[in-house]
């Protein structure tokens, strides 16, 4: 085989290899790219640490969802939990109540088993839904990436859409140097009849854990 041939060959099966990677990116992100505000809600039916079954649909006479995705180990949720726990006892019974949602695969964080995250719920009084996410279906589909992530639903004609997803406020780690409360101000803006500005930012926090 002369060397031209070779050489041709070879740019061939360069492009194929180039072609099949650009492939497999876009077919990655388009799976992972998840919702983004103005998108319908993700339905879900999970269990909860009382041993029920919580579903979207459940919270259809509520004006929204404050729903994050959260856990029990992790620095930053455990940082934002009594925050987490003021935005439900604030907004609930202005129709915005939180759900909360633990995505983590127990294989690789043991911290996060159902019996650990009923324990947990119990210690800190938690005043609403902590599900478990086993399939790891829910936040993928919502395209959640951290703990914790926030995603504020709105309730719009009886269909649940994206408003808001990103972070809680401005300081993951010192609620009392927060200057931006990126979910109240969120909120405010629905009751008020806009849309949230800004309607996306960086959630801070932990990977989520999944074996895939």
């Amino acid at each position: 085989m002369s060397y031209s041939i070779m050489l041709h060959k070879s740019s061939n099966d360069m492009k194929k290899t180039i072609l099949t990677s650009v492939l497999a990116l876009m077919a990655f992100m388009l799976v992972n790219a998840g919702l983004k505000p103005g998108d319908n809600a993700v339905e879900f039916s999970l269990k909860n640490v009382d041993g029920t079954s919580v579903s979207l649909s459940d919270y259809a006479d509520q004006k929204g969802m404050i729903l994050v995705f959260t856990c029990n180990p992790c620095p930053f949720s455990k940082a934002y939990e009594q925050r987490i726990i003021s935005l439900h006892l604030s907004y609930a019974d202005q129709g915005f109540p939180v759900v909360a949602i633990n995505p983590n695969d127990v294989e690789i964080s043991p911290d996060d088993t159902m019996d650990k995250m009923k324990a947990r719920a119990e210690e800190q009084d938690y005043p609403f839904p902590y599900l478990k996410d086993e399939s790891q279906e829910v936040y993928k589909a919502y395209g959640a990436s951290k703990t914790p992530h926030i995603f504020l639903l709105q309730n719009k004609g009886g269909k649940f859409k994206v408003a808001y997803i990103g972070a809680i406020d401005d300081n993951a780690m010192d609620a009392a140097e927060v200057t931006n409360k990126y979910v109240e101000k969120a909120i405010a803006a629905l009751i008020s009849g806009s849309n949230p500005d800004p309607a996306t930012t960086k959630a801070i926090g932990c990977t989520i854990k999944t074996k895939s």
